[in-house]
């Protein structure tokens, strides 16, 4: 079984070994949790290349020792050609979900990076060059990286619906075959491109010669995003959502993303009085609070700028109070309700200083859109599947609406002085997972290490599955399983450690200065401590 990581002098924690030692060896040379996490981003964007990309977008929670946790909105909205008319004009009822029509979105992850690093500059006095952080990502993508086994079952059971999406064959195929696991996969356009915004600047992705590279490679593939769509985007500096949960405060992300959900879930989870961990009462508690969560989600989340309703409202006590109250803590409330699907990276750093970043950086669906840009080789994302096409929906597309977003980031104050930045990939699972990691490590007394591979459960849809069941994996109790199924849950068995349950990840940082970490062993990821 792993261990919990510790160290003194940093620790950042990411579901590939690689984009881990990316942003330890910038800790090594004095730099902080920022410039570790642009590191270990940009390196994952090479070797996770089908849950991430230069072509998606990413949110952050940083937090400074003794001021504000700060949030970082880098979500791209959608084209200004991309209304109804646009798709229905073309014979579609809804949103293409792959190829060119998929890519309507601007990709807001380099925007990400680089609002955070001025923050860093600003805040921090960060120091480090743009073209040092890019070093290890470029070294990957120009020399080449092992195959994993997540990017080969990917290519192989999805490319009968990427096969015909612009530049997808072209691009993951090695030696014209699908790729296997251990190859190796180099990707000579995304070196170039990366050494390009390494020395002209992060901006170039979205003002200068690059962004008009990336904007008629668009536009020649069938995308309806133009230069005007790149060069009008930039990231959103914010206050995130909070909620005291058992005497600690948890941070998210407001709206687009779902990470009012998270918070709402371990709100109403609270409020149930569950006394330990692995039991019925455990699994079936955060199950319905899911539920709950997920129906207000559902039904008012979307671009903040149409939305009626205020996200801290729903986090009041007595709203709270309501839901927790509807729960029956015998029975199941009937489901499935809509669902979203999701691929998506986490990863968290914490530097010697005490400051730490969570971090989440998506595609979407994996591999996105499928579209690859001829010229520079990035892979778009397709975030902007999510839009309805129906006027009266509340995320009807509309041009340069920011479209709902199911990746968010996680943060937490404990109420004895730690730091503990956490998260995971997976669509629906997000808040879900989240939560078990939450409440196993602060609530319920597990280690780090155990709250991550402890068995989980998912309620809903990920990796572009249609199944909405609850999902179990089977290494909890037989009998946890069995009074779920008596309590009315539809349940299905899944292996020990299932890949569908997502990549998750934690840090916790003392205030003695120790930091624990830890890494899903799912995945390819590591812990990698100063």
């Amino acid at each position: 079984m792993l261990q919990t990581s510790r160290s003194y002098g940093g620790m950042v924690t990411a579901p590939h070994h690689l984009a881990a030692r990316a942003g330890l060896r910038v800790l090594e040379e004095g730099g902080n949790a920022i410039e570790a996490m642009v590191a270990a981003a940009a390196a994952i964007t090479v070797v996770y290349p089908h849950m991430n990309a230069l072509g998606g977008d990413n949110f952050w929670l940083i937090h400074t020792p003794g001021g504000a946790v700060t949030g970082v909105d880098a979500c791209g909205g959608a084209a200004a050609l991309a209304d109804t008319d646009y798709y229905r004009g073309q014979g579609h009822e809804a949103i293409p979900s792959r190829g060119a029509k998929a890519a309507l979105t601007v990709a807001g992850a380099i925007s990400g990076w680089q609002e955070a690093l001025r923050f860093s500059q600003d805040t921090w006095n960060g120091e480090m060059s743009i073209s040092r952080l890019l070093e290890d990502a470029v070294h990957y993508a120009e020399d080449g990286a092992a195959v994993t086994r997540t990017l080969a079952f990917n290519a192989r059971t999805k490319q009968d619906e990427l096969k015909d999406a612009p530049g997808f064959i072209d691009n993951f195929f090695i030696d014209g075959s699908l790729p296997e696991e251990g190859q190796r996969f180099r990707q000579p356009r995304i070196a170039a491109t990366l050494r390009h915004l390494a020395e002209h600047g992060l901006d170039a992705f979205y003002r200068g010669e690059l962004a008009r590279e990336i904007a008629a490679d668009l536009e020649r593939a069938g995308s309806p995003l133009r230069r005007e769509d790149l060069e009008r985007h930039n990231a959103l500096l914010l206050k995130p959502l909070s909620l005291r949960v058992a005497g600690h405060e948890v941070f998210n992300m407001p709206p687009p993303t779902q990470g009012l959900a998270s918070l709402l879930l371990l709100g109403v989870y609270e409020r149930l009085g569950v006394a330990t961990a692995e039991n019925f009462e455990f699994v079936h508690g955060l199950i319905e609070a899911t539920k709950r969560a997920f129906r207000i989600r559902d039904r008012y989340v979307t671009d903040p700028a149409y939305m009626d309703s205020d996200p801290a409202a729903f986090l009041d006590g007595s709203k709270l109070d309501a839901m927790a109250a509807d729960v029956d803590l015998a029975q199941a409330l009937p489901w499935p309700d809509p669902a979203q699907k999701g691929d998506t990276v986490w990863l968290g750093a914490v530097d010697k200083e005490g400051r730490a970043v969570s971090f989440i950086q998506s595609i979407y669906w994996e591999f996105g859109s499928g579209t690859v840009l001829e010229n520079s080789g990035i892979i778009w994302q397709n975030r902007g599947t999510s839009f309805s096409l129906d006027p009266a929906h509340h995320n009807c597309l509309k041009p340069h609406r920011r479209p709902f977003h199911t990746i968010q980031p996680a943060l937490a104050r404990l109420a004895d002085g730690r730091v503990m930045p956490y998260g995971t990939m997976g669509g629906e699972g997000q808040p879900q997972t989240q939560a078990m990691v939450f409440t196993r490590h602060v609530m319920h007394g597990q280690g780090l290490q155990e709250a991550v591979t402890a068995p989980r459960w998912l309620l809903g849809r990920t990796w572009g599955a249609e199944t909405t069941n609850l999902r179990v994996e089977n290494r909890f109790d037989p009998a946890v399983i069995q009074a779920l199924r008596n309590a009315g849950h539809d349940i299905e068995v899944l292996g020990a450690f299932d890949e569908v349950m997502g990549h998750a990840g934690a840090l916790v940082r003392h205030p003695d200065g120790l930091i624990e970490g830890a890494a899903d062993p799912r995945g390819d990821g590591a812990a990698a401590g100063v």
